[in-house]
């Protein structure tokens, strides 16, 4: 397993060391200036500029004379018939009303009903209470006699011993009254 991952590292540096160099060689490759032309260029002959006929001349077309509208008659306005007069109809009587007379009469008073007579409820007869009977007496039964039983003591636990507290490197802070 080891084995592997150092082979793959290996790999990797390789491939980088690779790289590193051909960015190195492309680079000088770069900044070395161009090298000059062996073989000039030929020379182009210049072409004349071709002489183009003189445009056309276009004639004037007349301008096409537009016939004048024909006049439009007025019409005559409709007569429009004038609005019925409305009749004024009569305010219909309305009937006073009557008057209120100053004093009212007094309330008619209430007759007062007789009381209806309520039957007394019948005395419940006395029942005689039921004779209850005692209790059996329980006779006391011996108590069995329990043996005691011997506590067990343990051992005192033992109390465990704590290294001694290092002291911090950190300064302690005040406490807040």
């Amino acid at each position: 397993m080891a084995c592997k991952s150092m082979m793959r590292s290996l790999l990797v540096l390789g491939l980088l060391l690779l790289s590193c160099s051909g960015m190195c060689a492309a680079a000088r490759l770069l900044e070395e200036a161009a090298p000059k032309e062996e073989y000039p260029h030929p020379e182009v002959p210049e072409l004349p500029k071709p002489e183009l006929p003189p445009h056309p001349v276009v004639p004037e077309l007349p301008k096409p004379e537009v016939p004048v509208h024909p006049a439009v008659p007025e019409l005559p306005k409709p007569e429009v018939p004038a609005h019925p007069a409305v009749p004024e109809l009569p305010k219909p009587e309305v009937p006073e009303h009557p008057a209120v007379p100053a004093e009212l009469p007094p309330h008619p008073t209430v007759p007062e009903l007789p009381k209806p007579e309520v039957p007394e409820h019948p005395a419940v007869p006395e029942m005689p209470k039921p004779e209850v009977s005692e209790h059996p007496a329980v006779p006391e039964l011996p108590h069995p006699d329990v043996p005691e039983v011997p506590k067990h003591e343990l051992p005192p636990l033992p109390v465990p011993e704590l290294p001694p507290k290092a002291e911090s490197q950190y300064p302690v802070p005040d406490t807040k009254p």
